[in-house]
């Protein structure tokens, strides 16, 4: 967790009300996001979490608030959902010059970063969805961003997979510093990847630090007393090892390695 002490956010939304048929999506919303800071908005399903983020990315409109970006503000945005058609030949480094003007090997060192480099001359269709979350985050950080928005990151992976992405998403705010903004629906996976944690369920329920949360009465009534022991139960979780791009457990030598050590 990094010193915020009159640090200026990267960006801030106030009283943030978006309305649909008169009814509010999201109502009065207060959020920020710190240089090097990981904030993570979890809720349900319909709880106005992919609204908000396309209202602080200006893609829609509300109805009442202010939003307050640090000038010169660099962002890069991984949303949920990606349509390729699927009978549009298009390799990734094609796909990644569409994003933002880039050099094949500014491109292969993105790759690299989030661990798919040998993909750069592959079709977009023929990757798993593990390839294509890590492929839409090397998009985002072509444009250097002093804050990522990451809309369920790892929408379309598997267990083993996610955990690894959400360990690739920390490692990224470790060496970049900058700020991240996850949405997600499940707060048990990124427990650990996560410095501040605000609860939506239209408006914010509760926020703080992700031991905290779970503990709230709020918290507790969306999501019950089970979903905090799974959250805990992998926040307490120390890997001695890593996956592959599957989920599946693997050494340095690509032997699979199915044990886990418990703190």
């Amino acid at each position: 967790m990094i010193d915020r002490v009159e640090q200026k956010p990267l960006i801030r939304a106030m009283d943030l009300t978006v309305k649909h048929g008169g009814q509010p999506i999201i109502d009065r919303v207060n959020l920020s996001v710190n240089a090097g800071e990981i904030v993570t908005l979890v809720g349900p399903n319909g709880a106005g979490k992919s609204t908000l983020i396309r209202a602080l990315l200006h893609l829609t409109e509300c109805d009442t608030g202010l939003i307050e970006r640090k000038p010169g503000i660099t962002v890069g945005y991984v949303p949920q959902f990606l349509e390729i058609d699927p009978t549009l030949p298009l390799e990734v480094c094609r796909f990644l010059l569409l994003g933002a003007p880039s050099s094949r090997t500014g491109i292969q060192a993105a790759l690299k970063e989030v661990g798919v480099a040998t993909a750069i001359n592959t079709p977009m269709q023929s990757l798993s969805g593990g390839e294509i979350r890590r492929v839409l985050l090397a998009r985002a950080l072509l444009r250097d961003p002093d804050l990522l928005v990451l809309d369920e990151p790892t929408a379309g992976v598997d267990f083993g997979g996610q955990a690894e992405l959400y360990e690739l998403i920390r490692t990224i705010r470790d060496q970049r510093r900058c700020g991240i903004l996850l949405v997600s629906h499940n707060l048990h996976l990124v427990m650990a990847a996560t410095d501040r944690v605000l609860c939506l369920n239209h408006h914010i329920c509760c926020e703080g630090k992700p031991d905290v949360v779970t503990r709230n009465p709020a918290y507790l009534a969306l999501f019950g007393s089970e979903a905090v022991a799974s959250a805990m139960a992998v926040y307490t979780h120390h890997h001695d090892h890593h996956h592959d791009l599957t989920g599946a457990p693997v050494d340095g030598a690509g032997d699979h390695q199915p044990e886990h050590t418990h703190g």
